[in-house]
């Protein structure tokens, strides 16, 4: 006797026209139910994400843009022995298996530079941590690789810098898809 005085109503997901067994019923059947609360679980992650990525600050930023791109430098350098001292090219099968992405001018000393290609390469963790960089070692490879007048650029950049949240979450996204084209295209 419910039933009868019920009206057809259309799905709030796929639309088409039901019989409702219930009154509050919304949905045709209990398979519709589940892809629903399922849309809306995924909306909801995706407000989650995005809600997140808007509150964080320049040094979470900065500190994800440096992973980016020095998996970038691993990954570019990867075939390349040492910059510094010339070691060969370590199994890289782990996380960075004894290869660093070495700054020939520190992130400490010029921070305008710490994303510049040029100025950071492949480097063993034993130079680039127990050598502080091996810096003269490093010029030496670095001139070799580079070029003498790519160098003296480089060394000559004192600009003063400021990294803007945006910049940085351009330079993440540049170089996650960077590392994703190495990657692809290695066999």
């Amino acid at each position: 006797m419910l039933s009868s005085t019920l009206k057809s109503k259309r799905c709030s997901f796929c639309h088409s026209v039901f019989m409702p067994a219930r009154p509050m019923q919304a949905v045709c059947s209990p398979i519709c139910a589940r892809r629903q609360v399922a849309e809306k679980r995924v909306e909801e992650r995706a407000q989650i994400v995005t809600r997140k990525e808007a509150i964080k600050t320049l040094p979470v930023l900065k500190a994800e843009a440096q992973k980016a791109f020095n998996a970038w430098v691993r990954a570019r350098d990867a075939a390349l022995p040492c910059i510094s001292c010339g070691a060969p090219p370590p199994d890289l099968t782990k996380l960075h298996a004894g290869r660093d992405a070495g700054h020939y001018r520190s992130v400490g000393s010029a921070a305008h530079l710490r994303y510049h290609e040029d100025n950071v390469h492949g480097q063993c963790v034993h130079c680039n941590q127990f050598r502080s960089g091996n810096a003269v070692d490093y010029r030496i490879g670095l001139i070799a690789r580079i070029g003498a007048a790519r160098v003296e650029v480089l060394e000559s950049d004192n600009q003063v810098r400021k990294f803007t949240a945006d910049e940085l979450r351009a330079i993440r996204a540049a170089y996650r898809a960077k590392l994703k084209q190495i990657q692809k295209d290695s066999p």
